[in-house]
């Protein structure tokens, strides 16, 4: 089979050749910008800068040639603007705190500040407070800062405020969409296509990183309180936002057709390591309509899969993903309370494709051995991999400090299975 190929037998429940893999198609299934230099060296590639795709997280680029090494089945569609509202079309070379020469976004400035830390400003304003802060000691990537305290007046709350960052896409962006999707399917791999603004409380883009000066509900904790103190609110948030992301679903579709396999909607955390963040309840009420009319429209209207990414514990809440019209769960967080991959794979593996679970990332890649690392990736290939419905992956992106030889473990673990 041909990359896209094994890729849709997995997606539709049936046995590919191989297990597919996926190493950078989405900023929750990539590689930390230090770990791509690293394993490039490793595998005698090209001594160059590496691109870094998502600077919020410094993932780096897993470009062709690093793709040719592990195997990669999946390829993104491109993004016009990053996290921090950013464009991406001209970048320059930086280098980053920990010593590493790297292409970013050219509005984009690694150069310390005078008490050592590297900031960002949203939409790259520096008439505004930086809205991201990469501390200089022991810091590979940026944490969003909280620019505005806790709501005291509710009077003031406007719901616009909370939307400021969604809008249709312009011209510019959707052509530029539509170039790299053409571009990505001549690759011949299965192409993943991220949906702007269908994120629904995802918590990362709460504090308004690519905005100047946002306003709003923008304190993290205020954000979760309000869930219940005003979920009035929220519930006007998300409607409005899943209006804007439907006119955006249907231009895309459109201009970008069936050059796209998988719509990558939504990164919002529901689980803990234990626990959830919402109720069943609270979840089917202020959630579960609002992505049904997405992930509805998007089936009756297109061949896409629809990803939904959620670490933690989410076992209650899987067959509620399910029932929004999920068809991939990403990233599979093996190590979580009751996620247990057998379980998983006997209960829900004939409904959802598990897109990530091949490697436990906060107990097996940092801290095992290379030999363990290679017995637990063929484990969870046995049990995920049985009969489709699944996309190797790790449970969420390597980080830039995990020992290289691990990850190399993994890597020649899956080549030695695919005949590489």
């Amino acid at each position: 089979m041909e990359s896209r190929q094994r890729v849709l037998a997995a997606l539709n429940h049936q046995a590919p050749d191989t297990v597919p893999v996926d190493f950078g198609a989405t900023a929750v299934t990539g590689m930390h910008c230090r770990m791509v230099a690293e394993l490039r060296q490793h595998y005698g590639l090209a001594d160059k800068p590496v691109r870094v795709t998502d600077p919020f997280q410094m993932l780096g680029e897993v470009d062709p040639e690093l793709q040719a090494v592990i195997g990669v089945d999946c390829v993104p569609v491109p993004s016009p603007k990053n996290f921090f509202g950013i464009s991406e079309l001209e970048v320059h070379e930086q280098v980053t705190p920990w010593g590493q020469t790297v292409l970013i976004a050219q509005d984009i400035d690694l150069t310390p500040a005078a008490d050592g830390d590297v900031y960002v400003h949203g939409a790259g304003d520096r008439n505004y407070p930086p809205s991201a802060r990469m501390p200089n000691q022991g810091g590979f990537f940026f944490d969003a800062i909280e620019r505005r305290g806790e709501v005291e007046d509710d009077d003031l709350l406007d719901v616009a405020d909370n939307l400021e960052e969604f809008g249709p896409l312009s011209q510019a962006d959707l052509d530029y969409i539509v170039a790299g999707a053409k571009a990505a399917r001549a690759t011949g791999k299965a192409v993943v296509l991220g949906i702007p603004g269908a994120g629904l409380g995802d918590i990362a883009y709460v504090p308004g990183a690519c905005l100047p000066d946002p306003k709003g509900i923008r304190s993290i904790a205020d954000w979760y309180m309000s869930i219940l103190t005003r979920p009035e609110y929220i519930d006007e948030v998300f409607r409005r936002q899943i209006d804007i992301a439907l006119a955006n679903v249907e231009r895309l579709w459109q201009s970008v057709g069936e050059d796209a396999d998988v719509a990558y909607i939504c990164g919002t955390d529901f689980g803990t390591q234990d626990s959830q963040f919402c109720s069943v309840d609270t979840f089917n009420e202020l959630w579960l309509p609002h992505y049904q009319r997405l992930t509805n429209w998007i089936h009756e209207h297109t061949p896409w899969k629809t990803m939904k990414h959620s670490c933690g514990c989410i076992v209650p809440l899987i067959p509620c993903l399910i029932e929004a019209g999920f068809d991939i769960l990403n990233p599979v967080q093996v190590n979580a309370k009751g996620m247990d991959p057998a379980w998983l794979k006997e209960t829900y593996g004939d409904q959802v494709t598990f897109w990530g679970g091949g490697v436990d990332t906060q107990r097996v890649l940092p801290y095992a051995t290379p030999a363990e690392v290679r017995e637990h990736v063929l484990q969870q290939i046995e049990i995920f991999g049985a009969g489709g419905g699944f996309v190797f992956d790790a449970v969420h992106n390597v980080q830039a400090n995990v020992p290289v030889a691990n990850v190399v473990a993994v890597i020649d673990t899956l080549r030695e299975i695919r005949g590489l």
